[in-house]
């Protein structure tokens, strides 16, 4: 394949921290993805936060085999032939901005009142550092107080004891809470009689799961990395992987080398998507050696990836009817269910509406249908940008249609490859964080656990803010991530939050959630993952899940930030033995000894059969998925074809369709600076990407002000002011800007009646200049 000498990256200089006081820039990126850009900002962050030495001795320990701490970052696999520096730029920065040596304790909080940090940006508070004690908000004073670690779980489990309803409490989880901190914490929630655990999942790729388990009878992709290094054609749907999943780059570069085809579908036209050089491919960086990274751009309209995947399909089935090859036709009679209803479907879907709805040319189309036709094996990746959509359930079961006319399930090589984002979220889920559990996972932790856990569904993120809204929720916690940052509607969800009578918040560093908080308010300091865990059997380690459902063991490095820290199942059995003083569950006996907790998660969780053993082994174990082995766990036993209509998704006559999305320099709801290295911004977070001619159209120049309203379901309006006009190359009708600024569009009530998310990437909006 060809490999391209390219210029070392000069025209952007990466910086971390604030934005001085310059005016805002924006110079389009030619630069490949990572290498020497990476490199530089790296060490700027390095120096930044005063960890030369911490810092390296973290990337050489970082993502390595059951001797290292797992990124906390994202959930892309580890390399599975032992590559030494399987590390990226932002993974080093997520564990350099946790290893930092700066403090937030008792001093801080009694310099700074409530009042005065809700107007810090969100930048300034989590750059003050970690966490340090126990502390508790002070209604009288304005102020965060240091409270004892058995004085704030006795003030926790006294007032969930006090709960009328056991439903009056909700129960969230971000994905960076380890397996077993994970199932102590649903564990606690059901004996106490609810399944209101709401999590990051019901914002981010609730329609994935739902979409999977009802094509193939499982919550999850078929493929792991292995078959990432075989397969013939790759497409990668709606992923940012140069800041999203970073590592992916090696994934694709090797691809390419090998001849393999590329297809990057997205409106905008990301780093990732066209060229890298791989920071441990030392050679390349010295002489600065690009390798592309596609073979194939489409950019679609924003939710027009469902016409897309059709007109596909369409086209296989077309040429069916002259190569026999085409189609694997003893795959589809062996497997699968619906066949001739989804071929009809095709059929008399016209390609015009093809078209007009995916924003593509039928030329386009066949292109990316004769690579799928071509390709022997083919991976389908995605990631929110196909699921934070109202139709984001019927895309992802298109997804499956698809693989299935071809046979591209249960073989090497090929099948569902969905991008998890936080390093757990996946493992948060197998471990029993679902709003909705299985009779039969409840029917085990019932047998095994001796407790009888609710059966009724609990509530989800949304479902939770509504519940809040109303009083019904008069608990909250938080166990991990920012909520108040990352939810929908922040107006709404800041109000929803303060009307309950206690919230918790398990965290590392100060954020917004901290400020935004109940009549009462707790913050509990946490071990990072980077960090020692010491319990009375000796050091811990904790398992985590990957994308791929590979489990394998973290082992933290580093001394605590604070003698003061707790590990989070040490802070879950705190709780739960205050809120169920006459619970027979050994919780202090399982945090001793987390080979305890594993030994019964064993017992309960499908796949977890010789836990403590298996997590050991070298890269540690591969959860079993019965759709790989072509065991279909459906009502039908096969693989089921679905036949849903295409969604209108062309935007109104002056309106746009407006996506939300992270920029290079932040993590989550983590802001490192107001930069955005791969898409040429400086300086700049309050902004809106625009094609050009909307913007001559609407007569708005070039990084001129502009107010912003998005008009929800219902009716309602909800405006920003004074955003910046950044002309980009994106689709005509489309537009993009960053979360969590711009949630304050997304009204709560505009959420998927498929997947109950919240339609972050879909907001109906409309641009003008500024009045």
């Amino acid at each position: 394949m060809t490999i391209e000498k390219d210029e070392p990256e000069a025209a952007l200089e990466p910086r971390v921290g604030p934005a001085p006081e310059e005016g805002p820039e924006f110079h389009p990126y030619h630069h490949p993805a990572a290498g020497w850009g990476a490199a530089k900002s790296v060490t700027r962050f390095l120096l930044r936060e005063k960890t030369l030495v911490d810092g390296p001795r973290a990337i050489m320990k970082m993502n390595h085999e059951n001797s290292g701490f797992d990124c906390p970052g994202c959930a892309w696999p580890d390399d599975t032939k032992g590559l030494r520096l399987d590390i990226c730029e932002n993974g080093i920065k997520h564990v350099t901005w946790e290893m930092t040596g700066k403090r937030v304790g008792r001093d801080f909080f009694a310099a700074h009142s409530v009042t005065e940090l809700a107007e810090w940006s969100d930048f300034a508070l989590e750059d003050q550092g970690r966490l340090t004690e126990p502390m508790v908000y002070d209604p009288d004073a304005d102020h965060y107080v240091p409270i004892s670690w058995k004085n704030a779980f006795e003030l926790v489990g006294r007032t969930l004891r006090e709960l009328d309803d056991p439903n009056q409490a909700a129960f969230y989880t971000s994905g960076r809470l380890g397996n077993e901190a994970t199932f102590l914490y649903q564990l606690m929630a059901r004996e106490l009689g609810t399944n209101n655990l709401p999590d990051c999942s019901n914002m981010c790729h609730e329609a994935s799961g739902r979409a999977l388990r009802a094509s193939l009878g499982t919550g999850k992709g078929t493929v792991d990395l292995k078959d990432w290094e075989t397969a013939d054609a790759l497409f990668v749907f709606g992923v940012n992987a140069a800041s999203n999943a970073p590592r992916m780059l090696t994934a694709l570069s090797e691809a390419y080398r090998r001849g393999a085809q590329i297809v990057h579908v997205n409106p905008l036209v990301e780093a990732a998507a066209t060229k890298t050089i791989v920071p441990h491919d030392f050679l390349d960086m010295a002489l600065y050696k690009t390798t592309r990274t596609s073979t194939l751009n489409l950019q679609p309209r924003i939710g027009g990836d469902m016409a897309l995947l059709r007109g596909m399909a369409k086209a296989v089935l077309e040429q069916s009817a002259t190569d026999p090859k085409a189609l694997d036709r003893e795959f589809v009679e062996r497997h699968t269910q619906g066949f001739e209803e989804y071929r009809a479907l095709c059929e008399s879907t016209p390609w015009e509406e093809i078209e007009h709805q995916s924003g593509l040319s039928r030329e386009d189309v066949l292109k990316a249908a004769r690579v799928y036709g071509e390709a022997d094996r083919s991976i389908v990746s995605w990631c929110l940008g196909l699921t934070q959509h109202e139709h984001g359930v019927d895309t992802v079961r298109e997804i499956v249609n698809l693989l299935l006319l071809r046979g591209n399930l249960g073989r090497e090589g090929a099948g569902p490859s969905p991008v998890r984002g936080h390093s757990n979220v996946q493992g948060n889920r197998t471990c029993g964080i679902d709003h909705r559990p299985a009779p039969a996972f409840l029917d085990r932790l019932a047998e095994v656990c001796g407790i009888e856990p609710p059966r009724a569904h609990g509530l989800d993120t949304v479902g939770t803010i509504k519940a809040m809204l109303k009083g019904d929720i008069k608990v909250f916690v938080g166990m991990g991530g920012n909520f108040a940052l990352a939810a929908p509607d922040s107006p709404v969800t800041y109000e929803a939050l303060r009307t309950c009578e206690l919230t918790v918040q398990v965290s590392t560093e100060l954020n917004r959630s901290h400020l935004v908080h109940g009549r009462r308010a707790l913050i509990l300091p946490c071990l990072g993952r980077t960090e020692k865990d010491h319990q009375r059997r000796g050091v811990q380690s904790t398992s985590v899940e990957d994308s791929m459902s590979m489990v394998h063991l973290s082992v933290g490095m580093k001394r605590p930030a604070s003698r003061q820290l707790l590990s989070e199942p040490a802070i879950v059995a705190g709780i739960a033995r205050a809120a169920l003083p006459d619970s027979e569950t050994p919780w202090q006996w399982y945090v001793e000894d987390y080979d305890r907790i594993r030994d019964t998660m064993a017992k309960v969780l499908d796949g977890f059969e010789d836990f403590n053993r298996r997590v050991r082994l070298p890269l540690g174990f591969r959860i079993r998925q019965p759709a790989r082995e072509l065991v279909f766990l459906t009502p039908s036993g096969k693989a089921e074809f679905s036949t849903a209509p295409l969604p209108d998704v062309v935007p109104e006559p002056g309106t746009l369709a407006l996506g939300t999305m992270r920029s290079h320099d932040q993590w989550n709801t983590t802001i490192y600076s107001d930069d955005d290295r791969y898409r040429g911004i400086r300086n700049l977070r309050t902004l809106i990407f625009m094609n050009r001619s909307d913007m001559r159209e609407r007569g708005i120049d070039d990084m001129a002000p502009v107010d912003i309203t998005s008009t929800a379901r219902d009716g309602s309006r909800r405006s920003l002011k004074g955003y910046t006009a950044v002309p980009y190359d994106i689709p005509r009708g489309c537009a993009a800007g960053y979360m969590p600024e711009m949630n304050v569009l997304c009204a709560l009530g505009d959420y998927s009646t498929q997947s109950d998310q919240p339609i972050m990437k879909h907001l109906k909006v409309t641009v003008g200049p500024a009045a």
